[in-house]
């Protein structure tokens, strides 16, 4: 694979951005990738969480390893702590990521399918979310993958909560006061595209037992199951880590709609 550190500038945010970009290339271990194989490829929007940045990724898995006699670009974007939002104090982040990033992923990468069947979002903690977010209130993306996914930024997840003031949660989260119409809320995007009669993406969640957002995982996948919207969920044992979600990422990438080759092994 080839990773390409981009520094790019948004015009929803008004600054230079970064994204980190992995694309496959031939070498002498992939021989048969032809012209054909690495033209239109599917791409991966691999989302941070809320402690990370557009690096955690790369530094965490073994992502590059994993992928690397794979045909699939990764695009892997900055949200800061944003929650993948247009937030109160201006900076449309949601707007920057779902909405402008893949015409300029487009503009620079053109080898990059812009195919709804060729685009996929995947996300851990805060990404997850984003991942449901994006997939949901927008029509270009077919598979959305969460790994521990926060699913319910309303308040009432008081861990969640704890993480920072209230201030920055009215700031980035809208109409938290009436969450229940809220832009953010994934459960009022569901409603709204259910209403639409829009195709639904596929939906992949993982999340473990003894992770503190687990009764807000169960409760988003029994949202979907009851509406008969598709999903594969997992529910092991496992907590809000790198180690759970660096394993997991693997089932992901076989869930995919992508030639995923696994690496040999031997033991």
């Amino acid at each position: 694979m080839a990773h390409l550190k981009v520094n790019y500038f948004s015009n929803a945010l008004l600054k230079d951005c970064q994204m980190d970009v992995l694309l496959p290339q031939k070498t002498s271990d992939t021989p048969n990738w032809n012209k054909e194989v690495l033209n239109d490829l599917p791409v991966i929007y691999l989302m941070h969480g809320m402690s990370d940045d557009n690096t955690a990724w790369l530094r965490k898995t073994r992502l590059e390893r994993l992928i690397k006699s794979t045909p699939v670009a990764v695009i892997l974007p900055n949200a800061d702590l944003s929650w993948y939002s247009d937030t109160s104090y201006g900076m449309n982040y949601y707007d920057d990521i779902a909405v402008e990033l893949p015409k300029v992923i487009q503009q620079f990468f053109p080898q990059i399918s812009t195919k709804r069947e060729k685009n996929f979002l995947v996300g851990t903690s805060m990404g997850g979310y984003g991942a449901y977010k994006i997939a949901l209130s927008t029509n270009n993306f077919s598979y959305a993958a969460s790994l521990s996914g926060a699913f319910n930024p309303r308040g009432t997840n008081k861990i969640l909560d704890s993480f920072r003031s209230q201030a920055y949660w009215n700031g980035v989260i809208n109409k938290r006061d009436d969450f229940a119409n809220s832009p953010d809320n994934l459960k009022h995007l569901v409603e709204q595209k259910m209403a639409l009669h829009e195709q639904f993406p596929n939906f992949y969640a993982w999340c473990g037992k003894q992770d503190f957002l687990y009764d807000d995982n169960l409760d988003f996948v029994n949202f979907l199951k009851q509406r008969n919207i598709p999903i594969t969920d997992k529910f092991t044992n496992g907590k809000h880590d790198w180690y759970y979600w660096d394993k997991f990422l693997e089932d992901v990438l076989e869930w995919l709609p992508i030639s995923y080759l696994p690496e040999e092994r031997l033991c």
